[in-house]
């Protein structure tokens, strides 16, 4: 009779168990979470991935504006990409100007970073000096050197003054695409140069110290100590200044518009071309579709690569 009454009884038991809170902290925590990284989700669905599903729908279609046609036509604009007699000067102008822009870049702008970091008078008037260009309105800065670099410009007349005949910058094949990258360089060279400033203040003193005992130079410190220590920082900067260079337009448009020639064309102003200037949006798309691909591929090339010479990185 007892095992019987405790047979019965135990659903009962069991139903009057109190159930556990659906709202643990756990789920709390995570509901917070969700909710402050939300605008960030719903900011980078709108602005960033519906744009580029956009693009590559659009790179599947011919659209006319002016004709008010909008056909499908598959990989026809990417077959396109492949006969463009263009497309090679306009990629060879691209990597030149990258590289160029690259290497001159972030060379100067460590460089100058060293040099403000010396503990002497002055010194914060200097970075205030060379980070002044950052904040400058780019079209105004360009005008500006777009008249320096002209025949009779301001940089001419310096260099008469020392009986130098000089070129016609904008006008020459070479001397014009030299001549963005130096505006470009000159423009941006003060963002890499405060990150580098940043990162060489926080290198230990006393490793320097350290070196110094046991006989190293400047040089076998800067390469020993310095370069690895903020390898991290030289990473960061040279993504940023890589994407930074093939996404370059205003200073094409407003000093050579591509010329002489396609000396100066790079990628982003070619499509800027075919898409607006031309109305193929839909080859303007499949140049943009390229585009994304390169800087993709070269920002993953250099995560990949960090393993090699950034430091704390295995």
């Amino acid at each position: 009779m007892p095992a019987r009454v405790s047979a019965i009884t135990a659903p009962a038991v069991q139903a009057a168990a109190p159930r556990a809170p659906f709202w643990t902290m756990r789920r709390r925590d995570a509901l917070a979470g969700y909710l402050f990284v939300a605008p960030q989700l719903v900011g980078v669905a709108l602005f960033v991935l519906m744009p580029l599903a956009l693009v590559v729908w659009y790179s599947l279609h011919e659209w006319n504006v002016l004709a008010g046609s909008f056909d499908y036509t598959g990989l026809q604009n990417y077959q396109a990409l492949l006969e463009d007699p263009e497309l090679p000067g306009v990629l060879r102008a691209t990597a030149l100007f990258s590289a160029g822009l690259v290497v001159l870049n972030l060379s100067l702008a460590l460089l100058l970073a060293v040099l403000v970091n010396q503990r002497l008078r002055g010194m914060t008037v200097f970075r205030a000096l060379f980070f002044s260009p950052v904040v400058v309105s780019l079209v105004a800065w360009t005008i500006v050197w777009g008249f320096l670099l002209q025949k009779d410009g301001g940089i001419n007349g310096i260099l008469a003054m020392f009986g130098v005949a000089g070129p016609n910058w904008l006008r020459g094949e070479t001397t014009a695409l030299l001549s963005v990258i130096v505006v470009q360089v000159f423009k941006n060279v003060g963002l890499n140069m405060v990150l580098f400033l940043a990162a060489l203040q926080t290198v230990p003193r006393d490793l320097y110290e350290a070196a110094r005992i046991e006989g190293a130079g400047r040089c076998v410190q800067f390469r020993r100590i310095t370069l690895p220590l903020i390898s991290p920082t030289l990473l960061l900067a040279s993504i940023i200044t890589i994407v930074g260079s093939l996404q370059v337009f205003a200073q094409i448009a407003v000093l050579t518009q591509g010329g002489p020639g396609i000396s100066t064309t790079v990628l982003v102003y070619y499509l800027y071309q075919q898409a607006f200037q031309f109305h193929a949006f839909g080859y303007g798309s499949a140049l943009a579709v390229l585009l994304f691909a390169i800087v993709a591929v070269l920002t993953l090339l250099q995560w990949q690569l960090r393993r090699r010479w950034v430091f704390h990185e295995s």
